[in-house]
C-alpha cells in the first residue's frame, strides 16, 4: 500500500512538471477525405500533407499553447458518406473545425453540416463553383483550391495557342465535371472565335469502362480534347484509349486538367502515359519558385520517405496553413470568431502569398500547366517546363 501511494504521488508529480503544452487540452479538427476507390490517389497525399503541417505546428509548441489532434475519417468518394462522418466527427468526436473533402459532390454536401452545426469548414480540394456561389455561401465555408472558373479558364487559355479549330470534351457527370467543361467552353469560344465543340462525353463518376466514349468521341473527328478526368479515373481512361489511338488521332493535341499532370498520376502511370499531352497540377517536387518551395519540398520528401513526393500534400498542408493562421488571429478556437479572422486573410504559403478573398471565401489559386514530358532519370512524365498561372484575372 506504501509503494502504491508513493508511485501515485510520483505519477501526480511527474505531471506537474510537466510542460502545461503536455497536458492541454488538442484542438481537434476534423478531417473526412476519400482514403479508398480511385479518389484516394489523391486523397491520401493531402491528408499526410495535412498531417506534417500538424507534426511541424506541435513540435513548435502547437497553438495558443495547446497541441493539434487530426482526426481523419474516410468518406470513400460518397457525398452520404461524407456527410455521415462529418456529423459523427462534430456529434461524437467533438471536433473544433472540419477541413478536407476530395470530390465536388462531397463538399457542398459537407458545407451543409458545417452550416448546420456552425462549425468552420475549409476546402483544400473541391472546384465547383457551386460550393461558394452566392445562394450556398455561409459564415462557415472556405476555399483553399482553385475553383471550377479558374480551372478551366486557365486551360482554354492554354488550348487557345493551339491550331486547332474542332474540339471535343470528356469529363465526369457531376458538379466538378459540369462546371469546369462549361467555364472551359464559354472562355475558348470568347478568346478564339471560331471555335467550335463537335463533341460532349459525360461518363459517370467513377466509370470503368470509357471505351464507348472515346470511340463517340474519335467518331467527331475533333483536333484537340478537353478532359476533366481525374485520379485513378484519368489513369483508367488513358490506358483505355492510348490502345484505340485517341492521342494519335488528335496529335497530342489534349488538355487534361483535374492535376492530371501531377506526380501522383504520372508516377502511377509510368511508360503508359500519353506523353506529349497537357496536364496541370497543383505542385511539383522539380518546380521551385522560391527558397521557401524548395525547403516545404525537402521537408516533404523526408516526411513522406520519397524522392519524387506528392503534389497533393500541398492542399492539405495549405488548408491547415489558414486555419491555424485564423486561430492564431483570433486568439481563439469558437468558430465565429475564427470564421471571421479568415476573411481576407493573407498567408505565407510555400508556393508564395495567398489571400482568402472576403466577397465569397475563394483563395486567389492557380495551377501549374505543361506539356508532360517523360523523364528518363525518374521514369515518369513531368510538366516541361513547369508554368504557374497566375488565377487573378480568371477569378470575376
Amino acid at each position: 500500500m506504501l509503494r502504491r501511494a508513493f508511485l501515485v504521488t510520483l505519477t501526480a508529480a511527474v505531471a506537474l512538471l510537466l510542460p502545461s503544452f503536455a497536458r492541454a487540452e488538442p484542438i481537434k479538427v476534423g478531417f473526412p477525405i476519400i482514403l479508398s476507390g480511385g479518389g484516394a490517389l489523391f486523397g491520401e497525399p493531402a491528408m499526410k500533407g495535412a498531417q506534417m503541417y500538424v507534426d511541424e505546428v506541435n513540435a513548435a509548441g502547437g497553438v495558443l499553447g495547446r497541441p493539434i489532434e487530426l482526426v481523419v475519417r474516410d468518406t470513400k468518394g460518397n457525398a452520404d458518406e461524407a456527410v455521415r462522418v462529418a456529423r459523427e466527427l462534430i456529434l461524437k468526436d467533438n471536433v473544433d473545425f472540419l477541413v478536407g473533402t476530395v470530390t465536388s459532390a462531397e463538399g457542398p454536401a459537407v458545407s451543409v453540416v458545417a452550416k448546420e452545426n456552425k462549425i468552420v469548414f475549409i476546402a483544400p480540394i473541391p472546384k465547383t463553383d457551386q460550393l461558394t456561389a452566392p445562394d450556398k455561401l455561409h459564415p462557415y465555408v472556405f476555399r483553399v483550391a482553385a475553383n471550377t472558373t479558374v480551372e478551366g479558364r486557365s486551360a482554354a487559355e492554354v488550348v487557345a495557342k493551339w491550331n486547332v479549330r474542332q474540339i471535343a470534351t470528356i469529363s465526369p457527370d457531376y458538379a466538378y465535371g459540369q462546371d469546369v467543361t462549361r467555364a472551359f467552353v464559354s472562355w475558348i469560344k470568347k478568346i478564339k472565335p471560331g471555335v467550335e465543340i463537335v463533341d460532349q462525353e459525360w461518363p459517370k463518376l467513377g466509370e470503368s469502362d470509357y471505351t464507348p466514349f472515346i470511340n463517340a468521341m474519335m467518331g467527331k473527328k475533333p483536333d484537340a480534347v478537353f478532359s476533366s478526368l481525374w485520379g485513378g479515373f484519368f489513369v483508367t481512361f488513358a490506358k483505355q484509349a492510348k490502345p484505340l489511338g485517341l492521342f494519335e488521332a488528335v496529335k497530342l493535341n489534349v488538355i487534361a486538367v483535374g492535376e492530371a499532370g501531377s506526380p501522383e498520376t504520372a508516377k502511377t502511370m509510368g511508360s503508359d502515359y500519353p506523353f506529349g499531352i497537357w496536364g496541370n497540377a497543383y505542385d511539383a517536387f522539380y518546380w521551385h519558385p522560391s527558397p521557401a518551395h524548395r525547403d516545404y519540398a525537402e521537408r516533404l520528401s523526408k516526411y513522406l520517405k520519397d524522392p519524387h513526393p506528392s503534389s497533393w500534400a500541398i492542399q492539405g498542408y495549405t488548408g491547415m496553413q489558414f486555419l491555424v493562421e485564423a486561430i492564431k488571429k483570433a486568439g481563439s478556437t469558437d468558430s465565429e470568431k475564427v470564421a471571421k479572422a479568415l476573411l481576407g486573410l493573407t498567408i505565407d504559403t510555400p508556393i508564395g502569398r495567398q489571400t482568402l478573398r472576403e466577397k465569397d471565401h475563394q483563395a486567389d489559386r492557380g495551377q501549374l500547366y505543361g506539356k508532360m514530358t517523360l523523364d528518363p532519370a525518374i521514369g515518369f512524365a513531368v510538366m516541361k517546363p513547369p508554368t504557374y498561372i497566375d488565377p487573378s484575372r480568371f477569378m470575376d
